[in-house]
């Protein structure tokens, strides 16, 4: 049987079979997604192995490797990191801020452990007039363990990437085209396929993005990038960083309108009060992107 994809307009038509790595296709990665999100929903006192595993129809055995193999760690090493909350907070080393050295480097550190580096081989500063006029944009749909990815990407690099589920997916493309109105749009799964890959998957990769964004957003998504893996900051932090500690609340809606998720780590920015709230693909899906590096993380100190 064909499978069925769902258009912008919430139509669908026969999709044939993709040609993506096992591991990251439907059949293996729903089951994750949904795991994820009803621990999210009780973070201190997230559903067993055995609790999920029956809920989803799987032996506890099938479901740990299942789980282990999409999320690269354990059940109960994600649910210990979501009793934990965000990660450690961003640290200084002598006189200069960690913050300050990744940005001086001019890229990400590995945003995973397998060496993801996450690149700007273009930066389009108060290029937002243009409305994507002249832009060539792919897109696809693809499975995550966080729930459907939208992913758009120019000749250049990757300008979109959000969260969603089957049922968002009309909503998200209307994100995505308001952002970029004037942008010529092509719905091509297997050109994204591979990004996607890289991203989720075990590859080792470097992803290039093509920023647009008023001066300002360019700034902050910029200092975003340089907030190391498994880390996070205040908005007051980003808003000293970009030369204006009184601007935390510009700050905030710079970060708000981050249109790559996950790749420019808005969810790695939080209250200094340590709150996690305000995320743009919705509050659970930052707690499970904080908790993923924290795990990922407390494996690595362990091992």
């Amino acid at each position: 049987m064909s499978k069925k994809r769902v258009e912008p307009d919430g139509s669908k038509t026969d999709l044939p079979p993709m040609q993506t790595d096992a591991l990251y296709d439907d059949t293996s990665l729903a089951p994750v997604a949904d795991a994820i999100a009803r621990m999210v929903a009780t973070p201190e006192d997230p559903p067993s192995l055995e609790t999920l595993a029956a809920e989803l129809g799987y032996s506890p055995f099938h479901f740990q490797r299942l789980f282990k193999r999409g999320v690269g760690v354990s059940p109960k090493r994600f649910a210990q990191a979501l009793r934990l909350g965000p990660a450690r907070k961003l640290l200084t080393q002598g006189e200069t801020p960690v913050l300050d050295a990744s940005l001086d480097v001019g890229m990400s550190g590995p945003s995973r452990l397998h060496d993801l580096f996450v690149t700007c081989d273009a930066v389009t500063p108060g290029d937002v007039r243009r409305r994507g006029r002249g832009l060539d944009i792919r897109w696809g749909v693809h499975a995550s363990p966080f729930g459907r990815v939208l992913l758009a990407q120019t000749p250049i690099g990757v300008c979109w990437l959000s969260f969603g589920s089957d049922d968002t997916i009309k909503s998200m493309f209307g994100e995505l085209h308001e952002t970029y109105p004037e942008a010529n749009f092509v719905r091509d799964d297997a050109a994204t396929e591979k990004t996607a890959t890289s991203i989720f998957g075990a590859d080792q990769a470097r992803i290039s993005l093509d920023l647009h964004g008023t001066n300002f957003q360019i700034k902050v998504w910029q200092a975003l990038l340089a907030i190391p893996y498994g880390t996070t900051v205040s908005y007051g932090e980003i808003a000293a960083r970009v030369g204006n500690k009184a601007a935390s609340r510009a700050v905030g809606s710079a970060v708000g309108a981050n249109p790559i998720s996950l790749l420019i780590p808005c969810h790695r920015v939080i209250q200094s009060s340590g709150v996690v709230h305000n995320y743009r693909w919705g509050v659970p899906t930052k707690r499970a992107l904080l908790a993923w590096e924290r795990a990922h993380l407390d494996t690595a100190d362990a091992a």
